[in-house]
């Protein structure tokens, strides 16, 4: 299959999803994961018109994303992983959305990050879903005075983000999730990747998160989460 064949098989799979939950397929955003691709990788997808696109790492995505926005700059960059406050600015100068808040010591880092950049780029903050210690995310109870903490420095929230346990069934956590961000009164709600984004669209996801469905298998990583360079 053709990078334009994948993109147009993910993208059916999301409007017969949305049909079932009785939603519009334009309320679901496509963000294409590019963790461990190259350039290469992703041009064909850039030229079948996809927009958005996910990184997981800063290091990574300026190993390749300003040479692809240079030719094509209408690109929305998404940071989709956790990200250490000593490199907000370097985030701030290159994504357009920031998925990964999830501690106060982050909100100040972006705060000051964009004021000194003068820009103002929407956030979510990301939720430990399942409550699991060695996974990033705010914990569920807390969420709330992140939330507050967030909108005092200035920062635009428009939504959560979560990745629910690997190995439990994902619909619990999708729903819970999507129910805080009413709560909250947050628009957005990223969640669902390439083996559960389905089930996710059908429980109020805005925006899914998929890489293998587009790309196929990941590459190897080196110890720092690059991917090999021969």
């Amino acid at each position: 299959m053709t990078a334009a064949d994948r993109l147009a098989a993910v993208t059916a799979r999301m409007a017969s999803a949305s049909k079932a939950a009785r939603r519009a397929p334009a309320d679901t955003r496509l963000i294409a994961v590019t963790k461990t691709f190259d350039a290469s990788d992703i041009a064909p997808l850039i030229a079948a018109g996809h927009r958005h696109f996910g990184e997981n790492r800063v290091q990574e995505a300026e190993s390749k994303w300003p040479a692809l926005r240079a030719i094509t700059p209408d690109i929305t960059l998404h940071l989709i992983g956790q990200l250490q406050s000593n490199k907000a600015d370097q985030a701030v100068a290159l994504f357009d959305v920031i998925h990964s808040v999830d501690r106060p010591s982050l909100v100040s880092a972006l705060a000051n990050a964009m004021d000194r950049q003068q820009k103002s780029l929407p956030v979510l903050l990301q939720v430990n879903i399942g409550d699991e210690p060695q996974k990033g995310g705010c914990p569920i109870a807390e969420t709330p005075a992140l939330l507050a903490a967030a909108r005092a420095a200035s920062l635009n929230v428009i939504g959560l983000m979560a990745v629910p346990p690997a190995e439990l069934e994902p619909a619990p956590f999708f729903a819970l999730l999507a129910k805080m961000a009413k709560e909250l009164a947050l628009p957005e709600v990223s969640m669902g990747m390439s083996g559960d984004f389905e089930t996710a669209i059908q429980l109020g996801s805005t925006m899914v998160r998929i890489g293998s469905a587009l790309f196929g298998a990941r590459q190897p990583t080196s110890p720092q989460g690059l991917p090999p360079t021969s």
